[in-house]
């Protein structure tokens, strides 16, 4: 009788936690909805927002490195050792001014005022010479004789 009586009650748990299962999976299903990007008012996909194009590389290739698109192994470890020798270099020197005499002492120094401005990439291990892929030796071309130039930023850029 008794092993009966927990063949019941195995029988009836496996019953009810099958039901249980059964139902939540398919509510959980009902709540996936299908994401949707969202989009101007032209129907192009809406961009806006804050983006960071932070990057160590420059925008044009070094003449020293010819047509070479990547760095090799030393050179990525030389770089590595280069920025953090300029960073330290940066932190020494913000750590010796003295802008406010009653400032707590250096130690407990949070960094420059803007020193939040400046982001710098990671350094990967597959690192480009330059932006520039195109021509091939990653140099902004020389501007094509009668081609118009637009100026704009660093003086009069309103015709």
């Amino acid at each position: 009788m008794e092993s009966t009586m927990k063949t019941h009650q195995l029988l009836v748990f496996s019953v009810v936690l099958s039901i249980a299962i059964a139902a939540s999976s398919s509510s959980i299903a009902q709540q996936v909805i299908e994401y949707e990007a969202p989009r101007t008012e032209y129907g192009q996909p809406d961009l806006q927002g804050v983006w960071n194009f932070s990057s160590n590389i420059p925008m044009q290739r070094n003449r020293r490195f010819g047509e070479q698109e990547f760095l090799t192994a030393e050179e990525v470890e030389a770089e590595r050792a280069r920025v953090e020798t300029a960073a330290a270099a940066a932190e020494a020197a913000a750590a010796t001014l003295v802008v406010d005499p009653d400032a707590p002492p250096a130690g407990d120094n949070p960094g420059g005022y803007n020193d939040f401005w400046f982001e710098s990439a990671g350094i990967g291990d597959l690192v480009r010479t330059s932006h520039i892929v195109y021509p091939k030796d990653g140099r902004v071309p020389k501007a094509v004789e009668g081609a118009q130039r637009q100026y704009g930023g660093l003086g009069l850029d309103i015709p």
